[in-house]
């Protein structure tokens, strides 16, 4: 698969979908029923801008989304009351499927919102959120609505358009640059073309999310996209930028806390991977994103890590220092 042809053809800007209206037309020719759904752990702060938002310009004004949840994970501030007093559903985690036990995660609150929401697409939007906007909402639903073969539609954003032109990086946070991409360059690399899969904001078929597994904790991202790439293929997928995304950012030893649950979640999935794989065989090359004006490309690096063998294997390196070679059993030899 051309990723170039795959990335102009799967990827959206969310000023593609302002007609709201025709959108909503669409969505009721299909007869279809859509979730909001916000995780939330002690966000008290911010929550209650988020359902006033998506209430009033989503159910209210344009009837797009016909429900607005809150699955909580037990938050100690006032989450729930500010997110019930301001319309939304508001469920506590512990308290959905009791039968099963209560853990404690995000992928927790995701999985269990499958259960007791009723949309034929739910859309996930975190509920930390500083500059919140319609767009987070439909600009993930709406390629669910126009293109029925599409499955799992990801957000991307911090688009600095407007304030620079010419070549320049672009991409994921952090933990994407440094673990992910990296990853998925070597094991998958057409998943590559996903510019931010870690990003929290995604709109899915339920379909899709009742038939796979969601890890509680920070791997439920990387998982999703492992599981839906192995069993529907990359053009399951689209993504959709919604320019900036303004939230409080996490320490350093926050992010190694998510490396390790994501890498932990990667290698989980070691035998569709091949666990025997020879090095060998895996690409060189990694795969990050740049953007040129209004065009997404991707830039390849090609990475070859060659080594060196010991130095003691090498006459020259024994006859200058007067040594034996000992090799990795621990026998040793002159010359």
């Amino acid at each position: 698969m051309n990723l170039n042809d795959w990335i102009s053809r799967n990827t959206f800007h969310h000023s593609q979908f302002w007609d709201l209206k025709q959108l909503i037309e669409d969505k009721e020719k299909l007869g279809l029923t859509i979730s909001l759904c916000l995780p939330t752990l002690n966000e008290e702060k911010t929550i209650g801008k988020e359902i006033i938002l998506f209430k009033s310009e989503l159910m209210d004004r344009y009837p797009l989304v016909d429900e607005i949840a809150v699955v909580d994970s037990g938050s100690i501030d006032k989450t729930r009351e500010i997110a019930a007093a301001f319309g939304a559903d508001v469920y506590l985690s512990s308290e959905i499927l009791p039968q099963v036990g209560e853990k404690k995660g995000k992928g927790e609150n995701l999985w269990k919102a499958v259960y007791q929401l009723k949309g034929d697409i739910i859309c996930y939007v975190d509920a930390d959120i500083a500059n919140i906007h319609p767009r987070f909402a439909y600009g993930l639903i709406a390629p669910l609505i126009y293109n029925e073969q599409m499955k799992y539609v990801k957000a991307f954003y911090d688009r600095p358009l407007a304030f620079s032109q010419g070549v320049r990086p672009s991409g994921g946070g952090r933990v994407t640059e440094i673990l992910v991409r990296p990853l998925f360059s070597l094991f998958f690399p057409e998943l590559t073309c996903l510019i931010q899969p870690l990003s929290g904001e995604y709109a899915v078929r339920r379909e899709v999310l009742e038939q796979i597994p969601f890890p509680i904790g920070y791997g439920v991202e990387t998982a999703h996209i492992l599981d839906v790439y192995q069993r529907w293929g990359l053009d399951a997928f689209g993504q959709t930028d919604l320019d900036q995304r303004v939230h409080r950012n996490q320490s350093t030893l926050s992010l190694g806390k998510m490396a390790f649950g994501i890498l932990r979640t990667f290698l989980a999935r070691s035998e569709v991977l091949g666990s025997t794989a020879d090095m060998k065989q895996f690409s060189t090359v990694l795969r990050q994103f740049q953007a040129q004006n209004e065009k997404y490309e991707q830039i390849e690096h090609e990475i070859v890590e060659e080594e060196r063998p010991p130095m003691n294997t090498l006459p020259e390196y024994r006859e200058k220092f007067g040594k034996e070679y000992i090799s990795s059993k621990g026998t040793s030899s002159t010359g």
